[in-house]
C-alpha cells in the first residue's frame, strides 16, 4: 500500500504560479498530477515515469512542469502562467505496476493508477 499526502495548493491570480507537492510513502514505477472542475472528469495533466520520462496534456505544456525527488520519495508539479481554466482539484496518482505504463497515452491515464492522494484545491481567479 503506498500513501501520497498533497501540498501546496491555494488560491492564485490568473499569471500566477503555485507549486505542489506529494509525499509518497514507498518506491512506485510512474507517479502522476491529475485534477478534477466540478462536473468534470477527472484528468491527467502531467506523468513522470521511473526512467524519468515525462508527459504532460496538451492543456499544460510549457507551463508545468513535473518533477520528482527520489530521495525524498517526493512528486512536485510547478505550475507558472496559470489561467482560471486550471481551477479544480489536483491529486497526486502513484502505480507500482512493473513494467510501468509505455503504452502512448497510459502515463496519463487514470485506470494506469492504484494509489490516490485526497486532494488539493487549486483556484485561479481571473
Amino acid at each position: 500500500q503506498v500513501r501520497l499526502v498533497e501540498s501546496g495548493g491555494g488560491s492564485v491570480e490568473a499569471g500566477g504560479s503555485l507549486r505542489l507537492s506529494c509525499a509518497a510513502s514507498a518506491w512506485n514505477t510512474c507517479m502522476g498530477w491529475f485534477r478534477q472542475a466540478p462536473g468534470k472528469e477527472r484528468e491527467g495533466v502531467a506523468a513522470i515515469r521511473s526512467d524519468r520520462t515525462t508527459f504532460y496534456s496538451d492543456s499544460v505544456k510549457g507551463r508545468f512542469t513535473i518533477s520528482k525527488d527520489n530521495a525524498k520519495n517526493t512528486l512536485y508539479l510547478q505550475m507558472n502562467s496559470l489561467k482560471p481554466e486550471d481551477t479544480a482539484m489536483y491529486y497526486c496518482a502513484a502505480t507500482s505496476r512493473v513494467p510501468p505504463p509505455y503504452e502512448l497515452g497510459a502515463p496519463l491515464s487514470v485506470y494506469e493508477y492504484n494509489y490516490w492522494g485526497q486532494g488539493t484545491q487549486v483556484t485561479v481567479s481571473s
